[in-house]
C-alpha cells in the first residue's frame, strides 16, 4: 500500500470534499507548493470511450497560450532544404541517416521528434526505441511534415500532445506553478477545449467523465469541466 510523506498529508488535510472550480483548484495548488523546485501542473481526464474500439481513440496536439515553462529539445529527421529550415528554426538536433543510427543505439535525449514523409520510411524502423517513449513522429500530431520549420517553432512555443492510454485516461502538463493563475487557467482551458473537440463520433454518453488537477508533489483535486 502506497504511503505519503508528512508534507503531502498536511496538504491533503486541507482538501475539501467537493468538485472544485478550475480557477479555485489552481489557486489551491499554487498556495500549497511543497517542493523546492518549480512543480509542474498537470491535468488528468477520464474519458467515456470504449478503449477496445479503434474509432474511439483520442489523440492530438494543442498549443498552450503561455507555453509549458519547459525548455523543449526538438530532433528533426530530414535532409536537404527541410533540414536547413529546421536548423534555422532552432531545432536542437537535425540529421537523417546519421541521426537514425544514433537513435538505433538507444539515444533519445530529446522531447519531440519531427520527420519529413521521406525520412519516415526509415524512422518507422525506430519504433522499438521511440514508441515506448512516446516520441514516434505522427501525422496526427503534426510531427510528420515537410514544413519542418513550423513544426519546430510550434514545439518550442509550447505545443503539447494529449493521448489516451489503454484505460481511457489522458494526462497532460499545462505549465509550472510559478505561472500566474490566469495563465494556468488559460493553458488548462485550452487543453480541455481541445480534448472535448476531439470527441469521437462513436462515443456514447458522458465524454469527459472525471477531471483532476495536480502538481508534481501535490494532491489531486476533482475539477468541474461542464460547459
Amino acid at each position: 500500500m502506497a504511503t505519503h510523506g508528512k508534507r503531502y498529508e498536511k496538504i491533503a488535510a486541507d482538501v475539501e470534499e467537493k468538485i472544485y472550480d478550475l480557477a479555485e483548484a489552481i489557486r489551491f495548488l499554487k498556495a500549497h507548493k511543497s517542493a523546492k523546485f518549480d512543480e509542474t501542473a498537470e491535468l488528468a481526464v477520464r474519458l467515456g470511450v470504449d478503449t477496445k474500439k479503434s474509432d474511439q481513440t483520442v489523440r492530438g496536439t494543442v498549443g498552450l497560450p503561455h507555453g509549458t515553462g519547459k525548455s523543449v529539445r526538438v530532433a528533426v529527421f530530414a535532409a536537404g532544404a527541410a533540414a536547413d529550415a529546421a536548423r534555422a528554426a532552432g531545432a536542437d538536433f537535425v540529421g537523417n541517416e546519421d541521426l537514425i543510427e544514433k537513435v538505433k543505439g538507444g539515444w533519445t535525449e530529446f522531447d519531440v521528434a519531427v520527420a519529413t514523409p521521406d525520412a519516415m520510411k526509415e524512422v518507422r524502423k525506430l519504433g522499438k526505441v521511440l514508441g515506448p517513449r512516446g516520441l514516434m513522429p505522427n501525422p496526427k500530431t503534426g510531427t510528420v511534415t515537410d514544413d519542418t520549420a513550423a513544426a519546430v517553432r510550434e514545439s518550442k512555443a509550447g505545443r503539447v500532445e494529449y493521448r489516451m492510454d489503454r484505460h481511457g485516461n489522458v494526462q497532460v502538463p499545462f505549465g509550472k506553478l510559478s505561472f500566474d493563475e490566469p495563465k494556468l487557467v488559460e493553458n488548462c482551458t485550452a487543453i480541455i477545449t481541445a480534448i472535448r473537440s476531439a470527441r469521437p463520433a462513436a462515443a456514447k454518453g458522458v465524454f469527459m467523465k472525471r477531471c483532476t488537477l495536480s502538481s508534481t508533489m501535490g494532491v489531486g483535486l476533482r475539477v468541474d469541466v461542464r460547459d
